[in-house]
């Protein structure tokens, strides 16, 4: 049987982790969550050999990466423009490497996430998002922002469900590895904003 070119698969995927910063981060709904999330993400791109990059939103302002997720990616490049598509070494490396899909992670989803994706789609890449590995301050422009990539052509997929995708089969020490991923237990605090204005 033929794999579905919908599926996205370590040989052909990259994953994309734009502006997770220390100032912002905090006023994101839910956000200990998204960090989690992106985390096991990196972790499990790193365990299946696939290759991650990261971006930064005006870092003398908005402070660097968080220090969980920074020392996962190493260096990255930072920008003025609110998407990441104009960070062009990290895409033409990805090319070289033949990627042509990439799955987005990050935050604010209807900003910077949202301009990322739309941009990679115009480029050309096959663009998924991870739902629950990006963030908004608000319910009403995070779910907003994932029906107008949803209606662009971007996929909507779940953290889990794209860690086993690029493993793809079971019985292999990797696959193990991949499980606990999966079944770690989410973080205790939820991240909402209740004492935010």
């Amino acid at each position: 049987m033929i794999r579905s070119p919908e599926l996205m698969n370590r040989e052909d995927t990259a994953l994309l982790v734009v502006d997770v910063q220390e100032k912002l981060l905090p006023w994101i709904r839910n956000w200990h969550l998204v960090v989690w999330n992106i985390r096991r993400l990196l972790d499990g791109a790193k365990l299946l050999g696939m290759p991650t990059a990261g971006t930064e939103q005006y870092p003398q302002g908005l402070g660097p990466t968080v220090p969980e997720l920074a020392e996962r990616l190493g260096p990255m490049p930072s920008k003025l423009t609110f998407s990441a598509a104009v960070c062009e070494e990290i895409f033409a490396g990805l090319r070289a490497q033949n990627r042509h899909k990439i799955l987005v992670t990050g935050i604010e989803t209807h900003v910077c996430v949202q301009q990322t994706v739309l941009d990679l789609l115009s480029d050309g890449w096959q663009v998924y998002v991870a739902v629950d590995a990006v963030g908004s301050r608000y319910e009403l422009d995070y779910r907003t922002a994932l029906e107008r990539m949803h209606s662009a052509g971007a996929t909507l997929t779940t953290t889990e469900a794209a860690l086993f995708e690029w493993c793809q089969q079971a019985g292999t020490a990797e696959f193990k590895q991949i499980s606990q991923l999966a079944k770690e237990p989410p973080p205790a605090e939820s991240g909402l904003r209740s004492d935010r204005p």
